[in-house]
C-alpha cells in the first residue's frame, strides 16, 4: 500500500485552492456540483481526445465513429462538448450556456449518464468571469506531467469530495466516508473477485478503494461486479461520476432510492458487502416493514436502524459472503428495543468474525465513537471472534481530525485479522484477543473490545528509586530556577512601562 495521507497531497490541493475562486460566489452545495462537474467533463473529454488522436493517426476515417469509443469503455463526446470548445468560450458571457449544452449533449450520446450530469452553469447567480477562470485552470493542467491522467483526475475528484465533507461538517456524512476508514475495510476483506455491494454507497468510496486494492495487488478489476444504491439524488449522481472517472462499471440502480423500501437489487447475493450506514437513524419506517423477510434475527426498533442495516446486509450475503461495516459503538452493547436479543442471535449464528474499536475524530461529520464489524457466512475460525482495540491508533492531521496511517495502522489491523483467520494469532494484551462464543455469552453478548483485550501492560520501570528521585529532584530544581528567572524578567519589563510590582 502506498502511504498517501492528506498531508502528502500537492497537485490535488493546487486544483482545489485554484477552484476556490468560485467559493464566495455560490452556496457550498452548488459549488460542489460545479467543481466536480467540471472535473468530470475534463476527464471524459481528455479520454475522448486521446483516442480521437489515435484514430486520426491511423488514417481510416473512424475518428467520429461512436462505436470505436464505446468498445473501449470511452465516453463518446460530441463536438460541442469537447474541452477545446469549452476552453475557447471561457471568457465569454455564454460560458455557462456552453457548458450546460455540453452536459446535455454528452448525456444524449451516452445513455448511462442520462440525468446524472449537472446542468446549471448558466444560472445568473454563478459569476461567469470566475467560472471562466476555473475553466482556464483545468485547460492549463498538464496531466501527462502529473502522472496517469485517470488517476490524477480520480484523485482530484476524491480530494475535492473530502474537502467538501470537511466544509459541510455533519451534513457530509451521507456522501463521504474518510478514506482511511474505507481502506481498513478493504484491506481486511480483500475483495479480489466476486460481487461487491454497498447498500448506502454515498459517493462510491468503497468501490473506488476496492478497485485501488485490486490494482495495487496486481489483480484484474474486471473480476469484480459492483452493486450499490443511495437515497440522496445528488449523492447518487456524484457516485456515478466518481465511478465513471475511475472506469468502474457499476449498477447503482436506475435512480436514487431508499434501501429499506425500494431495494434496487432484491435478488443479489453478494460476496463482499462494505458500508457506512447513517448512524442511529430514527424513523426509518419499521411500521411499514415489520413483517419484512430481512429481519431474520428480530424486528429492529423504530428509533434506531443500526440492526436494520446489519440484517439487510446479512440477507444479501452469498453462502461464503463477508461484510465489513461501520456502526456506532452503541450497537456493541445496547439492550434497548430488542437490540440485545438481535445481537445475541447473530452471535449465536456464528456470523461475527471480528470487531474493531476505532479511534475518535476520524469523521468530519460526528464525534460519535465507532467500530468496524466484520461478519462472515462461513467463518474460518468457527465459534471464535477476534476483538481489536485500535482506539490509540492514528495521528491528528488537524486539530479536529485524525487519520490512520496506511503502512503502520491499517496494515497492523489487517495483518492481525489475517493471522487470526490463519490460526496463527497470539493475543496481545490491550490490543487484540481471540474469544469463544461461550465467553461472549458470559459477557451477556456484549461486543465491546475493551472487555476482552484487557489493559496494555506497562513497561517495567527498572530505574532504582534513589537514582530516579535524584534525577527528578534535579530537574525540578532547574525548572524552579527558570521560573524565578522568567518572573524577574516579567517584573523588569513591566517596570519599563511604569508598572512596578
Amino acid at each position: 500500500m502506498a502511504n498517501k495521507n492528506s498531508a502528502n497531497i500537492g497537485f490535488e490541493e493546487k486544483i482545489w485552492n485554484a477552484a476556490c475562486v468560485l467559493r464566495g460566489n455560490i452556496d457550498a452545495s452548488e459549488y460542489k456540483s460545479v467543481v466536480l462537474g467540471l472535473i468530470f467533463l475534463k476527464y471524459i473529454s481528455d479520454c475522448f481526445e486521446k483516442k480521437y488522436n489515435e484514430l486520426v493517426e491511423e488514417g481510416a476515417g473512424f475518428e467520429e465513429d461512436r462505436d470505436e469509443y464505446i468498445s473501449e469503455n470511452i465516453f463518446f463526446v460530441p463536438e460541442n462538448a469537447r474541452w477545446n470548445v469549452i476552453s475557447a468560450a471561457a471568457h465569454k458571457e455564454t460560458i455557462g450556456v456552453v457548458i450546460d449544452e455540453a452536459m446535455k449533449s454528452i448525456e444524449k450520446e451516452n445513455k448511462k449518464l442520462k440525468g446524472i450530469l449537472p446542468k446549471n452553469f448558466a444560472r445568473p447567480e454563478l459569476d461567469k468571469r470566475r467560472l471562466g477562470d476555473v475553466v482556464d485552470l483545468f485547460s492549463n493542467v498538464k496531466m501527462v506531467d502529473s502522472g496517469n491522467e485517470k488517476d490524477i483526475l480520480g484523485r482530484t475528484y476524491e480530494y475535492c469530495l473530502a474537502k467538501f465533507a470537511e466544509q459541510e461538517g455533519k451534513l457530509a456524512g451521507e456522501f463521504y466516508t474518510p478514506a482511511c476508514v474505507v481502506k481498513t475495510l478493504v484491506e481486511v476483506l480483500q475483495p479480489f473477485n466476486g460481487r461487491v455491494y454497498d447498500p448506502c454507497c454515498g459517493s462510491g468510496g468503497m468501490f473506488v478503494q476496492s478497485a485501488k486494492f485490486i490494482e495495487n495487488h496486481g489483480g484484474n478489476i474486471n473480476k469484480i461486479s459492483v452493486y450499490g444504491q443511495d437515497s440522496n439524488p445528488t449523492t447518487w449522481k456524484m457516485a456515478q461520476m466518481n465511478l465513471a472517472i475511475r472506469g468502474i462499471e457499476a449498477d447503482l440502480g436506475r435512480f436514487s432510492a431508499d434501501t429499506f423500501f425500494n431495494d434496487c437489487h432484491p435478488q443479489l447475493k453478494a460476496d463482499f458487502i462494505m458500508a457506512n450506514p447513517p448512524f442511529n437513524l430514527s424513523d426509518w419506517g419499521v411500521d411499514k416493514l415489520r413483517d419484512d423477510v430481512r429481519w431474520k434475527y428480530g424486528v429492529p426498533p423504530a428509533g434506531n436502524a443500526n440492526f436494520a442495516w446489519l440484517q439487510h446486509m446479512i440477507w444479501h450475503l452469498a453462502p461464503n459472503g463477508r461484510i465489513g461495516m461501520v456502526l456506532a459503538n452503541g450497537s456493541l452493547s445496547s439492550q434497548s428495543g430488542g437490540e440485545g436479543e438481535i445481537r445475541k442471535r447473530i452471535i449465536e449464528d456464528d456470523l461475527v468474525d471480528c470487531i474493531v474499536a476505532m479511534p475518535g475524530q476520524l469523521f468530519y461529520t460526528t464525534q460519535i465513537p465507532v467500530s468496524l464489524w466484520f461478519l462472515s457466512k462461513n467463518k474460518k475460525q468457527k465459534g471464535k471472534t477476534l476483538f481489536i482495540d485500535a482506539r490509540d491508533m492514528g495521528s491528528l492531521v488537524t486539530r479536529k481530525l485524525r487519520e490512520l496511517d496506511d503502512t503502520k495502522d491499517i496494515k497492523k489491523i489487517a495483518d492481525t485479522y489475517h493471522a487470526f483467520v490463519d490460526g496463527t494469532l497470539k493475543d496481545e494484551k490491550g490490543f487484540c484477543a481471540v474469544v469463544t462464543t461461550e465467553d461472549i455469552a458470559e459477557q451477556d453478548y456484549i461486543l465491546t473490545p475493551g472487555r476482552y483485550v484487557g489493559i496494555k501492560e506497562l513497561e517495567e520501570d527498572t530505574e532504582p528509586f534513589e537514582k530516579k528521585m535524584a534525577r527528578l529532584t534535579k530537574e525540578l530544581s532547574e525548572l524552579f530556577k527558570e521560573s524565578h528567572r522568567l518572573e524577574e524578567e516579567i517584573k523588569k519589563q513591566l517596570g519599563t512601562i511604569g508598572y512596578d510590582i
